[in-house]
C-alpha cells in the first residue's frame, strides 16, 4: 500500500488558455480540488510555496480553508521557503490550521528554489549572518521552527499580564500536539537527506535533485532515500520515517489526454541548472496508456521506496481535468502496482 496524492504549483494566468486566471481562481479551485481528491479517495493535497510569483504563496490561509472544507485527506504543502519564514510565527499559524484540520497537516519545508527576485527573502526583513550563506538561514529558521513546535515554555511570562497565565514559562499557542512528527524536509541532496534524518524530520524528494552520480533521477533518489534511512536509524529515533516522491504521471485515457500529453517531450531525465553553479537533475514524465505506465513505474526505485507518492497536477487545465488525472491514477494505475 502506498499512500496517494497530489500536488499544485497554483499557477495563474490571466489568459484564455488557462482556467485559473486570477490568484482568486487558484485559491478557490485548490480547495474544490482537495475536496474532490478526498472524495475519490486519494490520501494527500499538497500545495507549492512560490514567492513574488503568480501562483501559490502564503499557505497558512489556504490549508486552514482545505481542513475545514475536509474530514480525512492529508493536507500539506511541497515546500515552504523557510528563508522567508519568521519561526514563531509560522508556528502560530501552524498550530492553527492543524488544529482547524484535526491534525492532518503534513508541512514540507526546505531551503527553497529557483526564485522571481534576487533574494528575495531580503525583502522580508531577513538576511544571513556575517559568513552564513542563505542555506544557513533557512536551516537556522527551521531549528528554531522546529524546537518551538515541541510546545515547551520558553517565554517569561508579564508579571502583571492582561489575562491569568498558566504557571512557569510560556509556549507559542496555540499548540497542536503531533504536528512536530509532521514536518518534512525537501531534500535536493543526499547531505541534505542525512541532515534531516538526524534532525528527525520526514523526508520529501521532488522531481528533481542535486546530479551527484550522473545515473538516472530515480536511482539517485533511491540513494538518497537509502543514506536518509540509515542517518534516522542511526540517531536513534523511536518513530518510523515517513518518505514521499514526487512525479508527472498522465494515463492516457481519452482523447484530451493524449492531446495534452500523448507527445510529451519530456520522456527522459534532463540535466540544467537553477540559481546556483550545481548541476541539476530533472526527472522524466511519464505518460502512456494504464498499462505501458505499470511497466514504466514498476522500474522506478525511488517510488518503490517511499511510502507516499505526490502526483504533479496541471492546476490551470480545472479541477474537473485534474481531478481526472488524479482518478485515472488511483483506478487504473495504482492497482497494477500494488499500491491499492
Amino acid at each position: 500500500m502506498k499512500k496517494i496524492g497530489f500536488l499544485s504549483f497554483g499557477h495563474w494566468a490571466n489568459s484564455p488558455h488557462s482556467r485559473a486566471r486570477s490568484a482568486a481562481d487558484v485559491l478557490l479551485q485548490s480547495i474544490d480540488l482537495a475536496v474532490a481528491a478526498e472524495e475519490l479517495g486519494a490520501d494527500g493535497a499538497f500545495f507549492r510555496v512560490h514567492h513574488f510569483a503568480q501562483q501559490l504563496a502564503s499557505p497558512f490561509p489556504l490549508l486552514a480553508a482545505v481542513g475545514a472544507k475536509t474530514s480525512r485527506i492529508e493536507i500539506g504543502t511541497g515546500v515552504i521557503d523557510m528563508r522567508y519564514e519568521n519561526p514563531l510565527y509560522m508556528a502560530e499559524e501552524a498550530g492553527a490550521a492543524d488544529l482547524i484540520a484535526g491534525g492532518r497537516l503534513q508541512l514540507g519545508i526546505s531551503r527553497g528554489s529557483g526564485e522571481q527576485v534576487i533574494d528575495g527573502w531580503r525583502y522580508f526583513g531577513y538576511a544571513p549572518g556575517e559568513g552564513e550563506t542563505h542555506a544557513d538561514l533557512a536551516r537556522h529558521h527551521t531549528e528554531v521552527f522546529y524546537e518551538v513546535l515541541r510546545g515547551k515554555g520558553f517565554a517569561q511570562p508579564n508579571a502583571r499580564p492582561m489575562f491569568a497565565n498558566p504557571p512557569g514559562l510560556l509556549r507559542v499557542e496555540p499548540h497542536s500536539e503531533g504536528l512536530r512528527d509532521r514536518i518534512w524536509w525537501g531534500s535536493g541532496s543526499d547531505a541534505t537527506a542525512v541532515w534531516a534524518a538526524k534532525m528527525g524530520m520526514n523526508l520529501q524528494t521532488s522531481t528533481l535533485k542535486n546530479d551527484e552520480t550522473g545515473r538516472p533521477l530515480h536511482v539517485q533518489q533511491a540513494e538518497q532515500i537509502r543514506a536518509y534511512r540509515d542517518a534516522w536509524k542511526e540517531a536513534g529515533h523511536t518513530r518510523e520515517p515517513r518518505v514521499s516522491v514526487s512525479r508527472s504521471i498522465f494515463a492516457l485515457m481519452n482523447d484530451q489526454d493524449r492531446m495534452y500529453f500523448g507527445r510529451d517531450a519530456q520522456s527522459r531525465d534532463s540535466v540544467g541548472f537553477l540559481d546556483d553553479d550545481v548541476q541539476k537533475i530533472f526527472g522524466r514524465n511519464y505518460a502512456a496508456e494504464p498499462e505501458v505506465l505499470i511497466a514504466e513505474l514498476a522500474k522506478d526505485e525511488a517510488i518503490a521506496a517511499a511510502d507516499t507518492l505526490l502526483l504533479t497536477v496541471p492546476n490551470q487545465l480545472g479541477v474537473e481535468y485534474c481531478a481526472h488525472v488524479i482518478e485515472s491514477i488511483i483506478t487504473h494505475v495504482a492497482p497494477g502496482l500494488g499500491w491499492r
